[in-house]
Parts: structure tokens; C-alpha cells; sequence
């Protein structure tokens, strides 16, 4: 017999072996129907692990952060599987639960529209009533490049071939579609009540400016559809305040092609930023400190020194003068250091308080520009 300690604190013994399912039903079937995964030692497991020693173990439903990430990794495999079925050139290539939410990267020459995204929502609902088992399976390395090779997911053999030799490689099977994954999953496609496709992006694969750009499908999902409609009526007010919208409609400044990544600031916008610079200062100054400013372009020997120049170079702005390397400062630090080697200290004179309204310049791939809250 082992012992299961559970969220409670309450502990019950079970025979070496059992699944987590069981676990779960043996303390009621309502739980069993809202069980979505387990957390067993800290671990996300799905319901039927079997348990081979005593442990902690947690229930997980949808109310748990914890809970949402195998839901929205299973809406993610739904989304790919119904892509594949509308689409069957298409090639996969990843697809994660993040915030709020899940999306899949796709290579398609074909590219996404609105009505596509409809179409691909129909065939989710297919899916999902579907109720497909969700079925994890392991394969040797070869094995493994020999499925993917023959399903023509090239993006999936480069990914298997990149993982340490003494990797699991491990897949998940629904229906006809099969997907390179380490899970966790929930039990069945039947899980996913309520869900929407939300928007389609550029995104580069594996996140390098060099690679091909793929098309990347956002979507959302919840437990409840009365969840999910709240979701998205506060995307819907979110979008009434998005500051880029506010910016441009209450004149403080604007977005051109001229400066991507380059605010030009409007009269009221001036108006509004000196303000907050004021208030700035106050508090800096009833807080103690002094306010520098040190140059915006700097040489390359202050940025060897920092270790800029040799591992951030490709983000940083760079000019020559006089036929000597120079760069526009991404940090205010390094200027910082060299006002505080004008004169020696002592232990004294600590802590210093030492501020700067520095501007600072950061070469950000145009897909990540955001407004102000994501610029150059």
C-alpha cells in the first residue's frame, strides 16, 4: 500500500499502482468530472498516471492556474488537428499554452483570413464533440524522426533531432492527428467547452529574424461559455483603451513609417509627459537623490568594457566618427559608472542615490514594437 497525502492535509492509502483517475473518483465523482490533471510532488501529471509511492497530490480543475495549462495545451493540438484536416499540406510546428490563452505556428503558403478562422472554429466544435481520447505514447529517437519524416513535418524532425540524446521523446495521439509533445494533457477532446480563435500573426521560426515566417493563430478557451464571454467582452473594452487608439485620438502623439519604434510626441502629449517628468523629480529630490545626464553616444571601448559590444552588439545602434567605432547607449548604466569614477569614494559617502532620465536606443525586431509600451 502507499500513502497519498491530499490538498487537505488528509491522507488515504491505495494499492501501489493506482491511477490518478482512481484517486479522484474514490473521493467523489463530481471532482472526477471537473478533474482536469493532478499535481503530484509539484508535478502536472494527467489523470491516468498510475502512482508508485507515497506523495502529495492536488487535484487541478480549471479553477487552478495550473489547471488551465494542460486545457489550453489540449485546445492548441485541437486547433492544429483542424487545421491539418481543412488543410493537410499545411506543416505544424509549435503550439503552447500561454496567458489567457493558446496558439499554434503554422507554415502555409496559404495565408489565414477571417474566414478561415471561422472554417478552422467549425472544425474544432467537430473535434470536441468528437470527445477523442487523448493518448500519449514514447518512441525511440529514430523512430520518432521516421513518423514525423513520413507525415512531412519537417519542423518536427529538426525539433527531435535538437533534444539531448537522453530526451523522452514523447507524442500525443487524438483521432487520426498525431503531435511530437511533452504534454500534459487533459483526458479528451470533450474537455474543451468553450473556446474562440482570435487573431492570426507573423511570428519567425523559433523566434530568429533568419528563419521562415510563419503564421501564428491565437486562440482562447475556457471551461464555461459564460467564461469565455466575459474574456471576450473585456478584450472588447481593452481595445476602447488601448492607448495607441487613445493617443491618436486625444492628440498626444503619434506612429509614423519614418520612426517605427520612434514615438513623435504632440503638443499635448508634451504637455502630459513634462508633467509626469516633474513629478519625477520631486519625489527623486524628497527621496535624496541627485539627477545626472550622460551622452547618448558613447565609443566602443566603454562598450567592450561593459560587455555590450560583445554580447548585445546586434541590438545596439552603431556610427563611426573620426574613424572610430562609436554606439548610441541602450543602457543608462555604463555612462552611470564612468560620473561615479570622476572623483573617489568612500565607504561614507554610501548609499549614493544617483538618478538619470537617460534616453536610451534598443534595436527591437518590428513584430515586438508595441505603441509606447514597446519601442526603439
Amino acid at each position: 500500500m502507499i500513502k497519498i497525502t491530499l490538498k487537505d492535509g488528509s491522507v488515504k492509502e491505495y494499492e501501489k499502482g493506482v491511477r490518478i483517475e482512481e484517486i479522484i473518483a474514490s473521493i467523489g465523482s463530481g471532482l472526477l468530472k471537473a478533474a482536469l490533471a493532478a499535481k503530484v510532488n509539484g508535478r502536472i501529471y494527467e489523470l491516468d498516471k498510475a502512482i508508485e509511492e507515497d506523495c502529495k497530490l492536488e487535484v487541478l480543475t480549471f479553477d487552478d492556474e495550473d489547471g488551465k495549462l494542460p486545457f489550453r495545451h489540449t485546445s492548441s493540438h485541437i486547433l492544429a488537428q483542424a487545421v491539418k484536416r481543412l488543410y493537410p499540406e499545411i506543416k505544424l510546428a509549435i503550439g503552447p499554452a500561454i496567458d489567457n490563452g493558446f496558439y499554434y505556428d503554422f507554415d502555409s503558403e496559404k495565408t489565414f483570413t477571417e474566414a478561415d478562422l471561422e472554417l478552422i472554429e467549425k472544425e474544432m466544435a467537430n473535434i470536441v464533440k468528437e470527445d477523442y481520447k487523448l493518448e500519449r505514447f514514447e518512441l525511440p529517437r529514430e523512430e520518432a524522426i521516421r513518423l514525423m519524416e513520413e507525415k512531412g513535418e519537417s519542423y518536427k524532425v529538426e525539433l527531435i533531432r535538437d533534444l539531448p540524446k537522453d530526451e523522452v521523446i514523447s507524442f500525443y495521439k487524438q483521432g487520426e492527428f498525431v503531435d511530437l509533445c511533452a504534454g500534459p494533457h487533459v483526458p479528451s477532446t470533450g474537455k474543451i467547452k468553450a473556446f474562440k480563435l482570435l487573431s492570426v500573426a507573423g511570428a519567425y521560426w523559433r523566434g530568429n529574424e533568419k528563419n521562415k515566417m510563419l503564421q501564428r493563430i491565437y486562440g482562447t478557451s475556457f471551461a464555461k461559455k459564460s467564461q469565455l464571454d466575459e474574456h471576450l467582452n473585456m478584450l472588447e473594452e481593452a481595445k476602447k483603451r488601448d492607448h495607441r487608439k487613445l493617443g491618436k485620438e486625444l492628440e498626444l502623439f503619434e506612429l509614423m513609417d519614418e520612426g517605427p519604434g520612434f514615438p513623435f510626441f504632440l503638443p499635448k502629449g508634451m504637455e502630459l509627459k513634462n508633467q509626469l517628468l516633474k513629478y519625477w523629480r520631486e519625489i527623486h529630490k524628497k527621496a535624496g537623490y541627485v539627477e545626472v545626464e550622460t551622452p547618448i553616444i558613447l565609443n566602443r571601448q566603454l562598450w567592450e568594457t561593459s560587455g555590450h559590444w560583445f554580447n548585445y552588439k546586434e541590438n545596439m545602434y552603431t556610427v563611426q566618427i573620426d574613424e572610430e567605432d562609436y554606439a548610441i547607449k541602450p543602457m543608462n548604466c555604463p555612462g552611470g559608472m564612468l560620473v561615479y569614477s570622476t572623483k573617489l569614494h568612500s565607504y561614507r559617502d554610501f548609499p549614493m542615490r544617483v538618478a538619470e532620465l537617460g534616453r536610451v536606443h534598443r534595436h527591437e525586431l518590428s513584430g515586438a514594437l508595441h505603441g509606447l509600451m514597446r519601442v526603439r
